[in-house]
């Protein structure tokens, strides 16, 4: 088994727009946006690219839950993150939970038992 250490990764395009993704190789990715071979759509035509933010976090489920915890963030979130004002391990649905109680529908299914 490959224990490839993923990165988050944020573009700020030149619209001032921020697009969040997840690389093995955050300039391979780089290019490969530029260059429209591999790239997302979202970033086509936004030109030009620049990398903001990039931190290592581990394998690709980790990494893939960081990003979606930070595509949820509204535009001030980010800048938050990109500045310093935010940690990764402070957004919102990344606190200390008991494992098994991390998803949206966590407390479905519980009993209330009126404790």
């Amino acid at each position: 088994m490959s224990s490839r250490q993923y990165s988050l990764y944020i573009i700020r395009c030149g619209d001032d727009s921020l697009y969040t993704g997840i690389a093995v190789d955050v300039e391979k990715r780089l290019q490969e946006h530029r260059s429209r071979s591999n790239g997302a759509k979202y970033l086509r035509g936004r030109g030009p690219l620049q990398v903001v933010y990039q931190r290592e976090v581990g394998d690709r489920a980790t990494a893939t839950r960081l990003e979606y915890r930070v595509k949820r963030l509204d535009r001030s979130g980010k800048e938050a993150l990109l500045g310093g004002r935010l940690a990764l391990d402070d957004l919102p649905g990344s606190g200390n939970q008991a494992s098994g109680a991390s998803g949206p529908n966590s407390s479905e299914g519980l009993p209330n038992s009126g404790q």
